[in-house]
This record gives structure tokens, C-alpha cells and sequence, in this order.
């Protein structure tokens, strides 16, 4: 919690502390003014309202100081937690005595809310206070140490980019001789290296030279390998080729002939059924007369065979013989 909270919740509880003190005087003054009044003598009524506005002066004095005691840190004592208690159960004993004495329980209850809550808010608003100041103690203690760290981190870096500083120019000094003492070192060395670079040079030259005739001579092998075996792949597929034709033509040949014994048997069945008893439809005679034109029947037999009209099998037979009639006369069909 920052200070900025503390203050908020500082005021929170002062205000509501003083609202619930001024309310609570407000409404003792006026249940125990009757009272007071019954309780006084006739000519000296009007000091009715000075006994509950004494009481309570006594417990504003109470909740003032406990909040500039907690404020400081402090703690009043015993006789601030009597005076506190005291003047709220003087304050109850006022406020219920009336509807105590007409034995009105419920007169009592309500009369006694005002002042308990009364006793009750001024030892909470102390408990928070002192542990609101407790807390800002603490908060404050750890901005100081954290204000000490800072300080002493400062003092450190400083410290340190004094050291660094120094060390700087320590090291340049070093730096120098050793920069005098390695060029003249690498004078030195320059010599070697390039005696060395030379002859490094020629044997470099010589690896290459002898890693290029190499890899001549390797490249020349994998040509000719490479060229072995594009002539033994083309043979193969010379062979593959040569092989798959001859196996198409031996499959081709075999449905021939498997196809010309399927129409011979079926042209067969069909010249076999005999004269027809009446007129075949038209398709299954269609296939009765191509069979008998491929068997070289007559006319007339064929006609038998179907039951059609001579002429009509005569067109079919002219159809086999020329197939461009065939088509002229669908043609005509069509239209």
C-alpha cells in the first residue's frame, strides 16, 4: 500500500468515525432530553439537554485523542480505555432507559443501536488507526532502507567506475608495451609467414594439379561407364519392345480366332434352328440373314430361316454386299 492509499483509507475512516459519532449525539440528545425533563425539576428544564450533550462531548474527546494517539504512534494508558467505555455505557443507559422503565423491549433494542454501534466504532476506528499507523511505520521504514540501498548502490557504482577507471588505465598502459613488444614480434613473423606461404603455394599447386588429373581420369571412367550402360539399357528395351510386340500380336491373333469360332458357332446355332414357324423379330433376323450370307445360303433359304419376304432378306443380302446401301438407307430411314 502507497501513501496515497494510507491517506484514502485515513480519511475513509475519519469521516465515517464522525459521521457515526455526530449522528449517534444527534439522536442521544434528543431520546434523553425527555427524559432528563421528566427527571428534573419544573423550573429547570431547560438543562435537560446538558447531561446527554456532556456524555458525548466526553466520548468526542475519547475518538480525537485515540486518533491523534494512534496518528503518533502512542497509547494513552488504562484510563482512556475506561473513560471510552464509560461514556458508552452511559450513553446505552440513557438511551434505554426511558423504554426500560415503561418495559418496552423492543423501545430498548432500538434505543440501544445508536449507542453500541457508537462503542463499538470507536474501539474499531482505534484498532484500525494504530494498525494504519503500524503499516505507514513499516512503509515508511522501507522507503528509508530502500532509499539507504539506493544510496549505497550509488556509492558502489561510483566506487567501481573509480576502480574501473583506474584499472583502464592500468591496462592501457600494458596494452602499450605489449602493442611495441608484439610488433616487433610480428615483424618477425611476417618473414616466416611468407617463406611459409610460399612453399604452402607450391604444394597447393601441386594437390590441385594432381586432384584435377584425377579427377579427369574419374570422369573419363564414368563416361564410359555411363555410356556401357545407356547401350545395355537401350538393348534391353530393344529386347522389352521386341518381346511386348510379339506377345500383342499372339494375344490379337488368339481373339481373332477365338472371335471367328465364337461367330462361326453362333452362325452355326443359327442355321441349325431350321425353317422359322412364323415371322422372327426383326433384330434376331437380321443376325439369321447375316449368318446365312457369311454361309453363302440362297435367298430363299434365308427367308425361310426368318420367315420374312424374299425381298426384304434380298435387301439385307444387298446391304452385305454393298454397305454403302446400308447406310443410304438408314439415311432415308432417318429423315
Amino acid at each position: 500500500m502507497n501513501s496515497v492509499q494510507t491517506r484514502s483509507a485515513e480519511r475513509a475512516l475519519s469521516g465515517g468515525t464522525w459521521l457515526i459519532v455526530c449522528g449517534a449525539m444527534l439522536y442521544s440528545i434528543l431520546t434523553v432530553t425527555p427524559l432528563m425533563a421528566k427527571h428534573t425539576a419544573q423550573e429547570w428544564d431547560w438543562t435537560a439537554p446538558i447531561l446527554p450533550l456532556v456524555v458525548d462531548a466526553a466520548v468526542v474527546i475519547v475518538v480525537k485523542l485515540d486518533d491523534v494517539l494512534a496518528r503518533l504512534g502512542g497509547h494513552g494508558g488504562r484510563w482512556p480505555i475506561v473513560l471510552r467505555w464509560m461514556t458508552g455505557l452511559m450513553t446505552l443507559a440513557l438511551n434505554t432507559a426511558d423504554s426500560a422503565l415503561k418495559k418496552d423491549l423492543v423501545g430498548v433494542a432500538v434505543h440501544s443501536v445508536a449507542p453500541l454501534l457508537l462503542i463499538v466504532t470507536a474501539e474499531t476506528s482505534l484498532a484500525y488507526r494504530r494498525a494504519i499507523a503500524a503499516a505507514v511505520a513499516a512503509l515508511e521504514e522501507q522507503q528509508r532502507a530502500e532509499r539507504e540501498r539506493r544510496e549505497q548502490v550509488v556509492r558502489e557504482r561510483e566506487e567501481a567506475a573509480r576502480r574501473q577507471a583506474r584499472e583502464e588505465r592500468e591496462h592501457a598502459a600494458a596494452l602499450a608495451r605489449e602493442q611495441r613488444e608484439h610488433e616487433a614480434a610480428l615483424a618477425r613473423e611476417q618473414a616466416e609467414r611468407e617463406e611459409r606461404r610460399w612453399r604452402e603455394e607450391r604444394e597447393a599447386r601441386e594437390r590441385t594439379e594432381a586432384a584435377e588429373r584425377a579427377e579427369r581420369e574419374r570422369r573419363e571412367r564414368e563416361r564410359e561407364q555411363r555410356e556401357q550402360e545407356r547401350l545395355r539399357l537401350e538393348q534391353q528395351a530393344r529386347q522389352r519392345a521386341e518381346a511386348e510386340q510379339r506377345e500383342r500380336a499372339e494375344k490379337a491373333e488368339r481373339e481373332r480366332r477365338e472371335r471367328e469360332e465364337r461367330v462361326a458357332r453362333e452362325r452355326a446355332a443359327l442355321l441349325e434352328r431350321g425353317p422359322a414357324e412364323g415371322k422372327l423379330p426383326e433384330g434376331e433376323a437380321r443376325r439369321i440373314v447375316a449368318a446365312a450370307f457369311e454361309a453363302g445360303l440362297s435367298v430363299r433359304q434365308a427367308a425361310e430361316l426368318c420367315g420374312w419376304s424374299i425381298g426384304w432378306v434380298s435387301h439385307r443380302y444387298a446391304e452385305h454386299r454393298d454397305p454403302s446401301t446400308r447406310g443410304a438407307e438408314l439415311a432415308i430411314a432417318s429423315n
